[in-house]
């Protein structure tokens, strides 16, 4: 990144305070395929870029001070969005089909202290989605090999402190595993409803569903009072009367459960993720529609960039605040093109409008 950039980054997160409105959801279409979606918001830019990791790859561990941790070669080649110039995917897949992605976790993340002991395995919060991605190939594989590694506080200096994150993993079977950093231990969830949003802890979320059990995709019936009077519907949508429509983590996790278990079935992973850019649409934050003041500062978070990703496939797909358009990474495509090579796709684009005046019938 250049320097400018990281300066102004830098200035703008010290002004503001971290993004919490992150929401991630997945469905399966008929033909096995699974499809996973994601927002990320922000209260500004993140300067995201698609980075493109072959296998073979040296990574290293960054713990605080600016020690090296552990030290690994990635097995498996991997895309996925960064931010701030980072080289980490913080949402992203590799070539055998397995999803990794981090959202924020305020309030809650607790991460180990560095010790001679566990200094040799042990990196920052936001360099597990590289682990991840670049090791193992399910989420079995993944729940196996956790005890091999310590994720400790390492601080990214332009936000004050270490970021508080949590992380899905989903893999081509469907299954999907929540991984929690609590009071220093690694908390590890399997998700049977494939949402995750923010704060507070993953079984807090799925414990608030019961609020919610009387939701349905049905229309409510008319209802007889006395002898000859009717209250029929307003309008469509009554069994879902009571879905909380807000921007908070507890009522995004229940929309995105409520959506997404009432999608209806899509035959092919092409249809899927329409379908879930569909559906990603009501987590769309419109910049000006959540704030909070600091100081003098206005904090607006908005929905800097939706992202959704073809595990049958090897996909990633995107779109941003400034451009709506739908854009397509295919993984192997983009392995070949980076030879041995990390790279970057930029993400960053305007949104080109068609002109259909006269495109009469």
């Amino acid at each position: 990144m250049h320097a400018l950039v990281a300066i102004c980054l830098a200035f703008l997160l010290a002004l503001s305070p971290a993004a919490q409105a992150c929401t991630t959801l997945l469905i399966t279409a008929k033909d096995g395929a699974v499809v996973s979606g994601r927002t990320m918001e922000f209260g500004f830019d993140v300067k995201s870029e698609v980075m493109v990791v072959p296998a073979g790859t040296p990574m290293t561990g960054s713990l605080p001070g600016g020690a090296t941790g552990i030290k690994y070669t990635t097995k498996y080649g991997m895309i996925g969005a960064n931010a701030l110039g980072f080289p980490v995917i913080v949402d992203g897949i590799n070539e055998q089909g397995l999803f990794v992605s981090d959202l924020y976790f305020p309030g809650y993340a607790g991460y180990a202290d560095v010790t001679p002991e566990n200094a040799s395995r042990a990196m920052a919060s936001y360099e597990i989605g590289n682990w991840l991605l670049g090791n193992f190939a399910t989420v079995d594989e993944v729940r196996a090999h956790l005890q091999d590694i310590v994720l400790v506080s390492t601080a990214v200096e332009a936000l004050g402190g270490p970021p508080p994150l949590h992380f899905i993993i989903r893999d081509r079977s469907g299954k999907s595993l929540v991984i929690e950093p609590l009071e220093g231990k690694l908390k590890v969830y399997d998700d049977p409803v494939g949402v995750l949003t923010n704060s507070p802890s993953f079984d807090w979320h799925l414990t608030n569903l019961r609020n919610y059990i009387g939701l349905t995709a049905q229309n409510v019936p008319s209802l007889q009072l006395g002898g000859n009077f009717t209250l029929p519907q307003f309008g469509q949508g009554t069994g879902m009367f009571g879905l909380p429509g807000d921007a908070t983590p507890p009522s995004r996790f229940v929309r995105a459960v409520a959506y997404s278990q009432t999608a209806l079935p899509v035959s092919t992973a092409a249809e899927a993720v329409l379908q879930v850019f569909h559906i990603m649409n009501s987590f769309d934050i419109p910049l000006g529609s959540v704030r909070e003041k600091s100081g003098d500062a206005i904090h607006v978070d908005y929905t800097v960039w939706t992202s959704v990703a073809d595990l049958k496939n090897d996909r990633w797909y995107f779109r941003t605040y400034n451009d709506q358009a739908l854009r397509l990474v295919d993984l192997h495509k983009a392995l070949a093109a980076a030879g041995n090579k990390v790279r970057f796709i930029p993400m960053n684009s305007g949104q080109s409008i068609i002109d259909a005046s006269t495109a009469l019938k």
